[in-house]
């Protein structure tokens, strides 16, 4: 079967990947954990989880009714390392909801008009009107984190986005809107296993690219560059959520839990929104070398 990039994910497992990291990989069965220290051994079992999602979509649609009904603006913002499982919690967001009042915001590289404008531009026009909800699959912060670091960006243009990023959602927040930021980290291990798999898996073989591929070996200059972010753009009126997702389950269920806790619905099921905070929390939990 061919492989994506001439296997070049392959290629960086056997030749390149350290040494702990192919070890972990190699000696690890489909539902540990590889990441060290996790509170939890391995996946959350399956008829669990399927239980705990089904309520929580029950409170998405309620969420949503809510939402529509009261005029309210909430924008979702889905941030984390590649293969960190946002497309994935993404999608379970969006399982059971109406497309007309929740919609997912992808936008690909700028266009040469866009590059021209203000950096903030094209987000803004994405912005939700009254009555939706909007779940950004990657945002603003591009320019903090990957153009930083492939230096798509200059220096210049990174510290004004520094200088300006806090005043942008403290004017979204002011104006009413409900903005969630959820960053969704996985280790390296587990990074490239998910990457491994997906290149031998023609169905998901689209989800790779060739930043995914070059940015396996700047591990280092992506965590330098996240913790920088945490560190400039984490405050009281915009905080930053981690969701530790090296188990895709505990992760897409305390996403929605975090974003539903935003939203003051009737009759909200309180006991189904507990977030468990040994796998959602502030920056505290993000564990950069991991």
């Amino acid at each position: 079967m061919t492989k994506p990039f001439d296997a070049a994910i392959t290629r960086f497992f056997d030749e390149e990947a350290p040494k702990d990291i192919r070890r972990a990989i190699e000696k690890a069965k489909k539902k540990d954990i590889l990441t060290e220290p996790f509170p939890y051994d391995d996946w959350m079992e399956k008829d669990e989880y399927e239980d705990q999602l089904e309520a929580l979509q029950i409170e998405l649609v309620r969420a949503q009714v809510h939402i529509r009904d009261a005029g309210l603006r909430v924008a979702v913002v889905f941030e984390g390392r590649d293969a960190a499982g946002k497309g994935g919690t993404i999608k379970r967001f969006r399982e059971n909801l109406n497309p007309r009042i929740v919609r997912t915001v992808a936008l690909s590289t700028p266009t040469e008009r866009e590059a021209g404008e203000w950096y903030f531009q094209r987000y803004v026009t994405q912005l939700p009107s009254a009555g939706e909800m909007v779940l950004f699959d990657r945002s603003w912060y591009n320019r903090a984190v990957v153009e930083h670091v492939f230096a798509f960006c200059t220096p210049g243009q990174r510290a004004r986005f520094f200088d300006q990023v806090p005043r942008f959602e403290e004017m979204l927040v002011e104006d009413g809107i409900v903005l969630v930021k959820l960053w969704l980290n996985v280790g390296r291990a587990e990074q490239l296993r998910r990457f491994l798999q997906r290149e031998k898996d023609p169905l998901k073989q689209w989800k790779l690219s060739g930043i995914d591929v070059k940015g396996l070996a700047k591990w280092d200059a992506y965590t330098n560059a996240i913790s920088e972010t945490f560190e400039r753009t984490h405050g009281d009126v915009a905080p930053w959520n981690v969701v530790r997702s090296d188990d895709k389950r505990r992760a897409r269920l305390n996403a929605i839990r975090l974003v539903l806790r935003r939203i003051d619905y009737p009759d909200r099921n309180e006991a189904a929104l507990e977030v468990d905070d040994r796998i959602a929390g502030g920056p505290e939990l993000w564990l950069g070398g991991a």
